[in-house]
């Protein structure tokens, strides 16, 4: 396993998108990228499987996927302009939660949201959990799909709440099959990576 640690000072890196992207790069290639056979969500049978949970919620990593998933939103002519990004718990969570915080004290700063995968059934008994999205431009995120399945059941949601859905973005373009999915439901499609990248 190659080296990820990294002597230069955090505020350094923050200030070179070139040095983030790569260092992301190498952080996804070193720790999330699990080899053995696995049975993938979609039941397809896969040599290896990125867990990028190992990289939103590590705690030199999440800071990164903020920032470069906020980059390609921006170089994608999104930013300024869309209110939030979000999508379906659990993969997406961490993801929207890393680009809320890296936009805060910027000039377009963006709100996050969790969708539920079924109705609370008490309290508000609300499907989509943060600010209200109605009538709101937003982002639905997610780390990888295989399929398209669950970003595309967040954007159902998201619809049905009446929210003007901008884009799709992931972290790590896996799946021809979900780039398909998701351009084919009408939606752009947008990753900061693609799987060819982490050398597997």
């Amino acid at each position: 396993m190659s080296d990820t640690s990294d002597p230069r000072p955090t505020d350094a890196r923050a200030a070179d998108p070139a040095s983030d992207r790569e260092r992301l790069r190498v952080l996804i290639r070193d720790l999330a990228v699990v080899r053995g056979q696995v049975t993938l969500s979609s039941g397809a049978q896969a040599d290896h499987y990125v867990d990028l949970r190992r990289i939103t919620l590590h705690h030199e990593a999440a800071p990164l996927v903020g920032r470069i998933m906020l980059d390609l939103l921006r170089r994608e002519g999104l930013v300024p302009g869309i209110d939030a990004v979000g999508g379906l718990t659990l993969g997406a969570d961490p993801v929207a939660t890393s680009i809320l915080h890296a936009s805060a004290g910027t000039p377009a700063p963006l709100d996050a949201f969790v969708v539920r995968k079924a109705n609370k059934a008490h309290g508000l008994q609300r499907r989509i959990e943060g600010p209200d999205v109605a009538g709101r431009r937003v982002v639905a995120v997610e780390d990888t799909s295989t399929t398209g399945g669950s970003v595309l059941t967040a954007c159902e949601a998201l619809t049905e709440a009446g929210a003007d859905i901008a884009a799709v973005a992931v972290i790590v373009h896996r799946s021809d099959a979900s780039r398909q999915a998701v351009e084919q439901a009408g939606y752009r499609y947008l990753a900061a990576y693609d799987i060819s990248e982490l050398e597997i």
